[in-house]
């Protein structure tokens, strides 16, 4: 697959083993006018604005797209739960395949569902192998893709699925807690996975603290997704 400016722009960064982190937005819980309020109170160290959740409809997630479009110059990326949820306002998609479960509507399904709006779009890709981990909660990944998150033992069984993804072409691996996560992915996890891959390594899931994020990139991840802790933040 060739690479975009996007992918380019963080392999780069990969290979100076600068640290990116990510601020996830999920539609159904950011709206429009929220979003000037958050930008304000992002860390100084986010490097890329994540634009995705498991249930809703395009348009609201290409409102919420466009509205951070407006408010800042980092890079947009989409991280969709659903086909629908393709928009071409953002910088580009992560182009998921839910590698920890076994249902093909995840693996295949919703991919070739996609395929078509995502070429019309003109969108670029980054073809991303994704693993649910168990986060001691059911997660709405869980709930919608009716799977289940893999156990965070034997770790062996981890890291085969993810260079099985490397293998199979992906350009980074994401490693994901669930949002709302009780505990992150183990720092046990990330090491050894990162140990396995030479592509970037994107952790995210339960992640509410600077002390966490800090953990996760001594473990070896490239990237770091928050969420959930803004989300908490914006409530009156």
């Amino acid at each position: 697959m060739t690479s975009g400016p996007q992918y380019s722009a963080w392999r780069a960064q990969f290979s100076q083993h600068k640290k990116c982190l990510a601020v996830l937005l999920d539609p159904e819980k950011t709206l429009p006018h929220m979003v000037l309020r958050i930008l304000e109170r992002l860390p100084h160290q986010t490097t890329h604005i994540f634009v995705g959740g498991s249930t809703v409809p395009a348009d609201v997630t290409q409102d919420l797209v466009m509205a951070v479009k407006q408010g800042t110059d980092k890079p947009v990326w989409l991280f969709p739960g659903d086909y629908t949820q393709v928009t071409p306002e953002a910088d580009a998609l992560l182009f998921l395949s839910l590698l920890s479960g076994n249902n093909p509507e995840y693996l295949i399904g919703q991919q070739a569902k996609a395929a078509p709006f995502v070429q019309k779009s003109g969108l670029e890709v980054i073809s991303t192998a994704y693993l649910l981990l168990d986060g001691g909660h059911q997660s709405a990944v869980a709930r919608v893709s009716q799977t289940q998150p893999m156990p965070t033992t034997p770790v062996s069984a981890i890291v085969d699925r993810a260079l099985a993804g490397m293998f199979m072409g992906a350009q980074c691996i994401y490693l994901e807690a669930g949002s709302g996560a009780l505990k992150p992915v183990p720092s046990n996890v990330i090491q050894s996975v990162k140990d396995a891959v030479n592509i970037p390594l994107i952790v995210g899931g339960g992640m509410r603290s600077d002390a966490q994020a800090q953990q996760a990139y001594a473990a070896g991840a490239d990237m770091v997704v928050m969420g959930t802790v803004f989300e908490d933040m914006m409530r009156p």
